[in-house]
């Protein structure tokens, strides 16, 4: 995707398009088209120390003067209180194609500069590939180093560093510690600065979202490179914390970096859209240490690995991805950690207990576990090393567990009190948990529902007595259409607290009928589908709450306290647009429009696609129009709910369309492929 000055008439404007790199064990590359920090998160180089956490930002930005003619002339972007300086005047293009890159022009002298981060190491390499039509010039490259958590922001009283430099490189020892950050080039000399700092580079989303927003970098030096007139000359900058420099050559780290990334949409057959959210999905699946195992990273730039995440974007990040391996391990992972019938929702990062304050991660782990036998077929492994679990969860959840989580009577799953919030609308503000939805809510006794009939398939395929959850899941089915099914509105109540009914309409009902076996059929399930899509559909998402609704709040804005007051009482979540379009497709699989239609949900986000994160979709959005991006500018449940649903529900109906005309025009007869159950493969 290449993008033209067109896109950053403004400082404002230029900073609405952001890019986005990863290196697989956490940590991460950011910034902007015009190459400004535009949050606290944005960097060069954030590493995880501890993979896939511990994240700190240790080199912020690079920023390029070319002298020549006596002048100077500042490539780098950046706002402080009083002054922005405009180094995108200076810049002709940027293109994000594997790897981001910005194209300069100072006079006749052009500039392209490359960011790669190298897989599986806490290392950045930004290659400058320059064509000097002028006079002799100097480039001097001046990095901004820092070594803060990447939440919090950091001033120089507080950041003392020790440098020392060698002929082309640059050591920065952070206060006093024994980790060093290591800054190379591969040509020129490097220059020390003593007690040297940039002051005051303002964030402007931070500023937006209500926090502090200003911090100081260190400046340990530069390094100062001579261009002869009418020659080309490439330069590599590499900084690392933890590894090694044993690689200059930029540009072969570069070819390794797009080969690796080229090997993941092999045979995709020239489906851009799939190609890109497949590339997509690779940023967020990452090496976890503590487990030693892969995991999922909820969203970038702030979010970690939560074990609700993991479960709900497993299907489209590897499965739909064809990275069958990684499911498995991930699977197997969460099958180790399993404790009293849950799951974890978040690893310790310091190699404690995890925490399992949620209700659906471990109904979630079923659907993830059906979906993987069916896409690879290994109903072997599953039974002799997943099935003990889930017999554990299922008599966890009936004979009751933590949290209040417990199976009533009616053989429907309550669970939680007014003071959690164990389902993933889990907003709290200080003490204001926002969405209580403790008792039985929508999704999680469809998640139940389905949890049991997985069990007795799996049992079932397996050659195993079935009798036990075949009769319990026909109980939940019954209690659940009896008692969530609200005629007044024509679709299902959200949760049901004793006698009290929460007829507010949400998008968690849509669960009834977009997993793998539906708790509802039929007219009724066609129903909540309508409702749903004229309720709350949006181009990019569902809203968390029908506009109508007294507490719906459209825009998602302000301090902690006003966003977490609006966060799902509204806001347009892109991840269940997922399991609407998989009961879209279910319910209208018969109607003569339905691939067009899908074809409808789709188009939004290949435009999305060259937004917010470029190749990505965001977590949120506002729930009034224009539905500006709000939040993670890159989610995985996001991504993998569009990937699923494209590759599960889109791309068999095109195919089989497509195989339908070509045997009319050729006048084979072709038979439909009888189905034994109604539940998606």
């Amino acid at each position: 995707m290449f993008f033209g000055k067109s896109y950053w008439k403004t400082t404002e404007q230029g900073i609405q398009k952001e890019w986005l790199l990863t290196n697989g064990i956490g940590g991460f590359a950011g910034g902007t088209i015009i190459g400004m920090n535009a949050r606290r998160y944005h960097g060069l180089l954030i590493a995880s120390l501890t993979p896939p956490v511990d994240r700190f930002l240790v080199l912020s930005q690079i920023h390029e003067d070319i002298i020549t003619d006596n002048q100077e002339y500042h490539l780098g972007t950046f706002k402080t209180h009083d002054y922005t300086a405009h180094g995108e005047y200076y810049l002709e293009g940027f293109q994000n194609e594997y790897i981001p890159e910005f194209r300069y022009r100072v006079g006749s002298i052009f500039i392209s500069k490359r960011i790669c981060l190298r897989h599986m190491k806490n290392q950045v390499a930004v290659v400058y590939h320059i064509k000097n039509h002028h006079k002799k010039t100097t480039i001097r490259l001046i990095p901004l180093v820092n070594f803060r958590n990447y939440h919090y922001l950091s001033y120089s009283k507080n950041m003392p560093f020790n440098a020392a430099i060698g002929s082309k490189s640059i050591e920065i020892t952070p206060y006093n510690m024994g980790e060093k950050i290591l800054v190379e080039c591969s040509d020129g000399a490097a220059v020390l600065k003593k007690q040297c700092y940039f002051y005051n580079m303002d964030y402007p989303y931070e500023h937006e979202r209500g926090l502090s927003c200003t911090e100081d970098h260190y400046i340990p030096g530069f390094f100062e490179i001579e261009l002869q007139p009418g020659k080309e000359k490439v330069i590599t900058v590499v900084a690392s914390i933890g590894d090694p420099i044993d690689v200059l050559d930029g540009e072969h780290l570069i070819e390794q970096e797009i080969l690796r990334q080229k090997v993941l949409v092999k045979g995709l057959d020239s489906d851009k859209f799939r190609e890109q959210l497949t590339l997509s999905a690779d940023k967020f699946i990452v090496y976890r240490k503590s487990t030693d195992s892969k995991s999922i990273i909820a969203g970038y730039p702030w979010f970690t690995d939560w074990g609700r995440d993991t479960m709900i974007s497993l299907t489209g990040l590897t499965l739909a991805a064809n990275r069958f391996d990684d499911a498995r391990d991930i699977l197997s992972t969460f099958a180790h950690y399993e404790k009293d019938g849950l799951i974890p929702n978040v690893f310790s990062d310091t190699g404690g207990e995890p925490a399992y304050n949620t209700v659906d991660a471990a109904l979630w782990y079923f659907e993830a576990v059906y979906k993987y036998i069916k896409y690879t077929g290994d109903l072997n492994y599953v039974v002799k090393n997943l099935l003990p679990v889930l017999k554990r969860i299922i008599n966890g959840y009936k004979k009751g567990t933590h949290f209040d989580i417990k199976m009533d009577k009616d053989g429907l799953i309550s669970a939680g009190n007014d003071e959690t919030q164990l389902t993933w609308m889990d907003a709290k503000a200080g003490n204001w948990v926002v969405t209580p939805r403790h008792g039985k809510a929508v999704e999680i006794n469809a998640l139940w529902y389905n949890a049991l009939m997985v069990i007795n398939y799996i049992l079932n395929e397996a050659g195993k007595n079935t009798e036990t959850y075949a009769k319990l899941a026909e109980k939940a089915k019954k209690s659940f259409i009896k008692l969530f099914w609200n005629e007044n509105s024509n679709c299902l109540y959200d949760v049901i607290n004793n006698l009290e009914k929460d007829d507010k309409i949400r998008p968690n009902q849509v669960l009834a009928v977009s997993l793998s076996f539906p708790v509802i059929e039929g007219e009724m399930a066609k129903s909540v589908v309508d409702t749903v899509y004229s309720e709350l559909y949006t181009a990019l998402g569902l809203r968390t709450l029908n506009q109508k609704a007294g507490e719906y709040k459209g825009i998602y804005i302000g301090n902690q306290y006003m966003r977490d007051g609006a966060y799902h009482q509204g806001t347009v979540w892109t991840w269940p647009l997922g399991q609407f379009i998989t009961a879209y497709a279910r319910v209208y699989r018969g109607d003569n429009n339905i691939i067009k239609k899908l074809e409808e949900f789709f188009l939004p986000f290949e435009d999305h696609l060259k937004d917010s994160c470029i190749g990505s979709i965001s977590e949120i959005f506002d729930g009034n129009e224009p539905l500006i991006p709000r939040g993670c500018c890159a989610q995985a449940w996001s991504v993998s709910e569009i990937l699923r649903s494209y590759v599960e529900d889109y791309l068999p109906l095109k195919d089989n369309n497509i195989t339908q005309q070509s045997c009319k025009k050729s006048g084979v007869r072709i038979q439909k492929k009888n189905q034994n159950h109604k539940n998606s493969d």
